[in-house]
């Protein structure tokens, strides 16, 4: 009987041994996994946390800053854009006269090339004079329409009344001729608006466009001056 309850007890004891073993081992295999886990949980968020929270912000600044830049304009601008309108739009008028009434296949083709640049930049410039809510000049608002705007008077080269009817009365090489001197003069005030663009302007958009202008207009000014050469 002794005997039975000597092993009984030393059941017991090893039984409770193997037990706290076990719950030494639970316990440690948990810390470990807690520790992981903490570890990941809180660094994970803290290093994900930084930029999300960061790169919103600058991203947002960055967008806002770019905004500003593309948006600024000033009165410089205002005035390129009222001038440079009725000033196309009265190239424009002249070159749809080319059609019939040019004789030379070469003064076609410049007017065609012409009225292809010009209409497109026409709308542009009121895009943005309607953005900024400025008004956009009326149709037929051409011939001293912009003279005295912001020192263009004398530089546009706007056709006067009597030039554009005189125009629209010549044919044949007449045509040819009264048109070439004419868009050469009007290109010359086209460039020299579109330099004043570029010195005095602030809007990125309309000093790229004034840049175009004098590239593209001061490369048919040549071409027209070696047109009248051949005659």
């Amino acid at each position: 009987m002794i005997r039975k309850r000597s092993l009984m007890h030393r059941t017991a004891v090893v039984a409770a041994a193997g037990a706290a073993a076990l719950v030494l081992a639970a316990c440690g295999g948990s810390g470990d996994d807690d520790g992981s886990a903490g570890h990941g949980g809180h660094a994970a968020p803290a290093s994900s946390s930084a930029p999300s929270s960061a790169s919103p912000s600058a991203s947002a600044s960055a967008s806002a800053s770019a905004s500003a830049s593309q948006g600024q304009h000033n009165a410089a601008d205002v005035a390129f854009a009222k001038g440079m309108i009725p000033h196309h739009r009265q190239a424009v008028e002249m070159a749809d006269l080319a059609p019939g009434r040019a004789r030379s296949a070469e003064v076609k083709q410049l007017a065609a090339d012409i009225k292809k640049a010009q209409d497109p930049e026409i709308r542009t410039l009121s895009g943005w004079l309607t953005s900024w809510g400025e008004d956009v000049p009326a149709e037929g608002a051409m011939d001293h329409s912009t003279h005295g705007m912001d020192g263009m008077d004398g530089m546009d080269g706007m056709m006067t009344a009597e030039e554009m009817t005189g125009l629209e009365n010549a044919s044949g090489k007449a045509f040819d001729t009264a048109f070439t001197e004419l868009m050469i003069k009007h290109h010359e005030g086209a460039v020299e608006m579109a330099r004043t663009e570029q010195a005095d302007g602030t809007y990125g958009p309309a000093k790229k466009m004034a840049a175009e202008i004098i590239d593209s207009q001061s490369a048919e000014i040549e071409q027209m001056n070696a047109l009248l050469g051949k005659d």
